[in-house]
This record gives C-alpha cells, sequence and structure tokens, in this order.
C-alpha cells in the first residue's frame, strides 16, 4: 500500500476521528471559503469541496447551512491559517496546520504542548523535506460504475498519481497542483468522492520503543484537541507493535 493508505491506516488507530472536531473543523474551512469566494457553491469551488467533506463526515444539513449564513453575515468571524513545525521526542517531525481568530493564543497553546512533552517548535519551512503536500481523493468502491481500466485512465490522464483500493474504499493521491484537476474530472465524470483534501504525507517514517511512540501518541491527541488545530501530521511509523498496544 502506498502512503496514503498507510496515514489513513494511522490516523484511524491513533483514534482522531472525533465528530464535534470534525464539524468544527469543517466549519472554519466552510467559513473561509465562504469569505473568499462567496456562499454559492456553483461558483465557488473552495466551498464545493467544503460541502463534500461535510457529507462524507456525516455533519447534519442544518450545521452546514448555519455555517455558510455565519460566514456571509457583515459580522463574520476572521480568521487565519497558520501553520507550525517542530520535533517531538525521538525526534519525530510534527506539522501542524491551524486555523484561528487570535494567533498569539494559538501559537502559545502549540508552543505549550510541545514544551509539556519535551518538545520543540521550530522554524517555518524546515520540515519541507520530510513532508509532500498531496491532494488526497476517497472514494466509496461500491458507488463506482464505471469499468475500472476506464476509470483508471481517466484519473492518470487528470494527473493522479497512485490509485489504490480496498474492500471498501479507493484513495486517489495526486499533486498539489493537479488537485483542481482531479476534482474537475470527478465532476466531468458525475462521481462524488467521500472527501477531497489537503493533506501533508511523510517522504520517511521513523520507528519508536514503544514506550516513546505511546507519548507521541499522546502528544499528537493533545494537539489534535485543540480547537484551533485544523490538521495534525508527522513522520512516526506505526509499527506492528504499536498497533496491537492501541488495540
Amino acid at each position: 500500500m502506498g502512503r496514503a493508505f498507510e496515514y489513513r491506516k494511522a490516523s484511524k488507530l491513533a483514534r482522531w476521528d472525533k465528530m464535534a472536531k470534525q464539524f468544527s473543523r469543517i466549519g472554519k474551512e466552510i467559513a473561509i471559503a465562504v469569505k473568499a469566494g462567496g456562499p454559492n457553491p456553483e461558483s465557488n469551488p473552495a466551498l464545493r469541496r467544503c460541502l463534500l467533506n461535510a457529507k462524507g463526515a456525516n455533519m447534519p444539513k442544518d450545521n452546514v447551512e448555519r455555517a455558510i449564513k455565519k460566514a456571509s453575515g457583515a459580522d463574520a468571524e476572521q480568521y487565519d491559517e497558520i501553520t507550525y513545525e517542530g520535533y517531538g521526542p525521538g525526534g519525530i517531525a510534527i506539522f501542524l496546520e491551524c486555523t484561528t481568530n487570535n494567533p498569539t493564543r494559538t501559537v502559545a497553546n502549540v508552543r505549550a504542548i510541545f514544551n509539556k512533552f519535551e518538545g520543540n517548535l521550530g522554524k517555518n519551512g524546515e520540515l519541507t523535506f520530510i513532508f509532500d503536500r498531496k491532494g488526497i481523493f476517497t472514494l466509496d468502491k461500491s458507488n463506482l460504475t464505471m469499468d475500472w481500466d476506464n476509470f483508471e485512465l481517466e484519473m492518470i490522464d487528470a494527473g493522479a498519481e497512485e490509485i489504490e483500493e480496498d474492500e471498501n474504499e479507493v484513495i486517489i493521491t495526486s499533486s498539489f497542483e493537479d488537485f483542481g484537476s482531479i476534482n474537475h474530472k470527478f465532476e466531468e465524470l458525475s462521481i462524488e468522492p467521500k472527501s477531497a483534501e489537503l493533506q501533508r504525507l511523510p517522504n520517511n517514517t521513523k520507528a519508536l520503543p514503544l514506550e516513546q511512540a505511546q507519548i507521541i501518541l499522546k502528544m499528537l491527541e493533545k494537539f489534535e484537541d485543540d480547537d484551533d488545530v485544523q490538521q495534525v501530521f508527522h513522520n512516526m511509523e506505526i509499527t506492528e507493535e504499536l498497533q496491537n498496544a492501541i488495540n
């Protein structure tokens, strides 16, 4: 399996699929999309992607409509998108994507978590060589009605780098630059993916002793629990020993 599948598995093992957190994250993404391109998804591709991810996360329609209405108002909250980079115990690289209305609060919280777990908050750009920014598209395999060979050819033509499948899902990976092209191809083929996200995948992973790896998981969970943190990426290898300990 490729990096996208492995990273998805690691996220599930770490139990980061918290519904309330997902809804909050998507709500902020909707606010930013509406602010940038307006409340009409027909003319706002970023908002269409947000609505797709909201549907994939089973976010109630009322919540989505409230988020759009709130973001469209004159008193809509202003959010800044900020990234932070650093290292945890054992030299594990950690990349945080945040959306905040108070950057001073956010950086203080992020620094406090790094310090609590004896990590180090670094400078932006120092982890560029460790992570690649990729487009990750997830589809329900049961909803794919096209012939598989034709589907693969269409995806490759649109810029897909990897097309992987298991029993239930298909995951397509693209470069950051081809993210829009893949989205357009799905619309052209009338295919609705479960989710379409930009993620940062590590070029290599690092295995740690079990005790140290469990500390990293606790650290990552603390970041995930912070309301300003949208996405957490790392390069720790989820070993079989760690999988068994989590399960």
